[in-house]
C-alpha cells in the first residue's frame, strides 16, 4: 500500500518554496534588471517583455502582497494536491 502524502505539510512545503524563489525573483530583478529581462525574455521563448517595464522604486507594500498571494494560492494547490494524490493512489 502507498504510504498518505499529508495534505497540509504538502501545501505548506510548496508555499515555502514559492515564497523564497519568489523573493529570489525580486531581488535579483532590483539587482540587475537588464540581464534579469533578459533572461525572462529567454524563458518565455523570445517574448519581449521590455515595453511592459516601467522604472519605479522597489515597493515593499507590492513586494509583500504578491508574496502573500502567490502563497495562499501555493499553500491551496499543495494541499489540494496531496490530497487527490491520496485519493487517486488508495
Amino acid at each position: 500500500m502507498t504510504p498518505l502524502i499529508r495534505p497540509f505539510g504538502t501545501g505548506l512545503a510548496l508555499a515555502i518554496t514559492v515564497a523564497v524563489f519568489y523573493a529570489l525573483c525580486a531581488l535579483v530583478w532590483a539587482l540587475a534588471p537588464g540581464p534579469f529581462l533578459t533572461f525572462m525574455n529567454s524563458l518565455f521563448h523570445g517574448m519581449d517583455f521590455s515595453s511592459m517595464v516601467q522604472p519605479r522604486p522597489f515597493a515593499w507594500p507590492g513586494f509583500l502582497a504578491a508574496l502573500l498571494v502567490l502563497s495562499t494560492w501555493a499553500l491551496l494547490a499543495g494541499t489540494f494536491f496531496a490530497w487527490l494524490l491520496n485519493r487517486l493512489t488508495r
